[in-house]
């Protein structure tokens, strides 16, 4: 290859991945269609392969702009990174931090930790983003967010990992429910076969899944809910029982008269509550504050955290 790319074809690239429509895309990266169709021809002309299909009325990626497109990403969000670095003199703590975090956790870690964070951090600008691990991740690697806050285990690729601390899952059920009865509750193949479940995509659900082997969910099949809220209910009125994160456990969630709720007999479920973010990212000094700010935040609920075993660290 004689010539290089440009990050301009790149952008026109993603943007067409994005949108599938070359109107919209022009309009997104602020240049006239034609200017965007000359961009992806000699992208193309000069990687020697056709990326994008298209007619009159559809437009599709190619599998060779597929995987171009998401390399184009990574190779974006390391070029802002870079940009970042170049800047130099933005003091930590400071400026814009785009947070994700997913639903399982946001709405029980965000409020103490903002409070916190408003008071320290008067400088900081947030812009909080609530959605399932999968979509922070992809966002994360294309650069639209600078951090997220998952739970583990869950595959993160090459992303960069700090762990927080340890949140045991309790089982709730209903205080006249016979299998609730015992002060810690052992997860039996009948209790299991009355698990409710978060709809797929949360990562809660497998880890709920992975506690109580393969019976969990079988009688409550098609039972399936998008919020921990929404769970709670079905369980206070009588549908099944539930595994809860500790965090919402301790955020008063499920404080009712009628529900039950119990340590679960070792060895008991747990997820691990962590950050991640690109290993190209300038922030380092953000995150580990941030960090700690979330240990601080986790605190405030009476949670006993502690850190767990840092594999990949900040």
């Amino acid at each position: 290859m004689t010539a290089l790319t440009s990050l301009k074809q790149l952008r026109y690239l993603i943007a067409i991945s994005d949108q599938l429509n070359f109107t919209r895309a022009a309009e997104s990266c602020f240049v006239t269609q034609s200017t965007l169709s000359a961009g992806l021809k000699e992208l193309e002309d000069l990687l020697g392969a056709r990326l994008v299909e298209r007619d009159r009325q559809t437009v599709l990626m190619t599998p060779a702009g597929i995987e171009v497109a998401r390399r184009a990403r990574v190779i974006l969000a390391a070029i802002d990174d870079m940009a970042e670095v170049a800047a130099g003199s933005r003091a930590p703590m400071t400026g814009l931090l785009r947070l994700g975090a997913i639903p399982t956790i946001a709405p029980f870690v965000l409020p103490p930790c903002l409070s916190l964070l408003r008071g320290r951090y008067p400088s900081l600008q947030l812009a909080l983003r609530e959605d399932l691990t999968a979509n922070l991740l992809s966002r994360l690697e294309d650069g639209q967010l600078d951090v997220a806050l998952i739970a583990l285990p869950y595959e993160t690729g090459n992303l960069m990992v700090e762990p927080l601390f340890d949140d045991d899952l309790w089982i709730v059920g209903r205080k006249d429910d016979p299998q609730m009865k015992p002060r810690m509750v052992a997860i039996t193949p009948p209790l299991a076969s009355r698990l409710l479940l978060l709809e797929e995509g949360h990562c809660l659900r497998d880890h709920a899944l992975y506690a109580c082997g393969a019976s969990a969910g079988q009688s409550t099949r098609g039972l399936e809910t998008t919020s921990l809220l929404t769970l709670v209910q079905m369980i206070e009125s009588g549908l099944g029982v539930g595994l809860i994160p500790e965090i919402a456990v301790k955020s008063g969630l499920t404080e009712s008269p009628t529900l039950a709720v119990r340590p679960v007999a070792k060895p008991s479920p747990k997820r691990t509550i962590a950050l991640v973010s690109r290993r190209s990212t300038t922030r380092l000094a953000d995150l580990k504050t941030l960090a700690e700010v979330i240990l601080a935040a986790s605190l405030r609920l009476g949670k006993a955290a502690h850190r767990g075993n840092r594999t990949k660290r900040i």
